[in-house]
């Protein structure tokens, strides 16, 4: 069985709750991405508190006419954050995925560390076909 250690990728940076948006977005650029975990910076074992997109900081932030260089990415981050365990199956991480219409999801060891991120791109490269119409389809919908 494919689980989710075997699609995910491993490497993730953090930033933390404190860190303000034009931090976050220098660092996505840096590494290329579009997503980023944020962790609470009051926890000793860097628990996760949200993850910011850059729509986020598009959105909640420019668009809005907030200040990137004020604002912080605990400010915009909201909701509980999604997970899945390094042992999930592909199933269970496109039910997650699916049922919370998001198009990245963290990876979490049995230590509750964040060892990696699975992306669209990553489902692309391990699903069949159809899985990837049926996830197009309901995470778009």
């Amino acid at each position: 069985m494919t689980t989710a250690a075997d699609i995910m990728h491993s490497g993730v940076k953090w930033v933390s709750a404190t860190d303000t948006l034009d931090q976050v977005a220098q660092l996505m650029s840096e590494l290329n991405v579009g997503a980023i975990p944020v962790a609470d910076p009051g926890t000793s074992n860097q628990r996760m508190c949200g993850i910011i997109t850059d729509r986020d900081i598009v959105v909640g932030c420019i668009a809005a006419g907030r200040d990137p260089f004020q604002l912080t990415a605990g400010e915009l981050c909201k909701g509980t954050p999604r997970w899945v365990s390094t042992k999930a199956g592909v199933d269970e991480v496109l039910r997650e995925m699916e049922s919370h219409q998001i198009r990245r999801l963290p990876v979490i060891d049995e230590n509750k560390r964040l060892v990696g991120m699975i992306s669209e791109a990553d489902l692309a490269h391990h699903l069949t076909d159809d899985q990837i119409a049926e996830f197009v389809e309901r995470v778009y919908a």
